[in-house]
């Protein structure tokens, strides 16, 4: 759909945004309070978008309740400096779509500005890559990643390119490709993207000044290809970019992996299951993410509702596990670290609730908060100041 453009939507969405001018001493008396407050958002498979008004001070939170509903957003993403949300139509049947939402600082509520559509089914995965303001998507239902371009306000551009994918695996889950998510490296001129079906982790090309991803070679797609059966889920960067680290779904385990941006290849390093020895149940890796010292790596072991952090060795990229303990709920589908780093939600989804972490930010270990608040299955967590 096209944005609104009528002059009273665009003098609301100014406010919205904050964008207009105010009162200097005003403005800095209410940062200067608000300086450690953040709403919580939280994607769910239940057709809506909930919050939570977060201390990151005293690390406590209350429950704003239901801000947008009608759309299977099962991923959230923020504006890196804007007070804008977005959000996936993740509806395997149809064309999915990003709606972007202005944040309203006093109340956590959300205005909808406009939704652009991606070019494939199931878009469960946005990545919003702040040099070039674009987002970036993955499709899972119909094995394709999307570029969309971000206009200055927040809302959301064209969109730019869509690549559809290839590929099987021996999983019965595996039978077609199915992105699960996408990662610029840290020249900004590639985009990973591993492929749960593939069992790949395609490379493309990605252009910040047009916004646009393209295939790197003529041919077959540029590709490391990983175990059979598999089912690459995320990839992160080390702080230093020599080293990505490739968390599978289906097999539960990660891989370190030796990246070359001047050649855009990948060579693995380690391999290291993520489950415990003796562990006979389903497997499943979910979520990634790395602290921003790259001191640490926390990774959710789905398949045993457990959070496990590793430490990274910055000369040879390996990992060595640190703790493992409980994930707070039963099947946690999705978490993140709020901005200060002290903190981490996750999303517990089929026991239908969010629970909060203490992270020490000395041993990079984490404690339970003893704080849990229930939403009804909730798959992932963004952050707007």
């Amino acid at each position: 759909m096209a944005p609104f453009v009528t002059q009273a939507n665009l003098a609301k969405r100014a406010a919205l945004v904050g964008l207009t001018a105010c009162v200097f001493s005003a403005c800095a008396a209410t940062a200067a309070a608000d300086s450690h407050t953040e709403y919580v958002y939280v994607g769910t498979l239940h057709q809506q978008i909930n919050a939570l008004r977060f201390d990151a001070a005293t690390g406590k939170f209350v429950d704003v309740g239901t801000v947008a509903q009608g759309l299977k957003s099962t991923w959230v993403a923020s504006h890196p400096h804007l007070p804008v949300l977005y959000a996936v139509n993740d509806d395997r049947d149809k064309e999915g779509s990003v709606t972007a939402y202005a944040v309203n600082r006093d109340t956590g509520s959300l205005e909808r500005i406009n939704d652009v559509l991606t070019g494939g089914r199931g878009t469960t995965f946005l990545h919003f890559d702040a040099p070039s303001s674009t987002l970036l998507g993955a499709n899972y239902n119909s094995g394709s990643v999307s570029s969309l371009a971000v206009n200055r306000d927040g809302s959301v551009g064209a969109l730019e390119s869509t690549i559809a994918e290839k590929g099987s695996g021996p999983s019965p889950r595996q039978t077609d490709a199915h992105a699960h998510g996408v990662t610029i490296d840290p020249s900004g001129r590639y985009a990973l993207v591993p492929d749960l079906g593939a069992d790949r982790v395609f490379i493309y090309g990605f252009d910040r000044a047009t916004h646009a991803l393209t295939q790197l070679d003529e041919g077959a797609p540029r590709a490391f290809v990983m175990p059979a059966g598999s089912g690459p889920r995320r990839v992160v960067f080390g702080t230093t970019g020599q080293y990505a680290y490739v968390l599978t779904e289906l097999s539960a385990e990660l891989q370190v992996l030796r990246w070359d941006a001047a050649a855009a290849q990948l060579t693995p390093v380690q391999t290291l299951p993520i489950s415990r020895p003796g562990f006979e149940g389903v497997k499943s890796g979910a979520e990634m993410a790395m602290s921003r010292d790259g001191r640490f790596i926390y990774v959710e072991d789905r398949g045993e509702n457990a959070l496990v952090v590793y430490s990274v060795d910055g000369a040879s990229g390996q990992l060595t596990e640190l703790q493992r303990t409980p994930s707070g709920g039963d099947k946690p589908w999705g978490f993140a670290i709020d901005p200060s780093g002290k903190w981490l939600f996750v999303a517990n989804q089929r026991s239908g609730n969010v629970s909060l972490f203490r992270i020490d930010p000395k041993d990079g270990t984490i404690a339970d908060s003893e704080q849990s608040i229930s939403i009804p299955a909730p798959t992932s967590i963004a952050f707007v100041k």
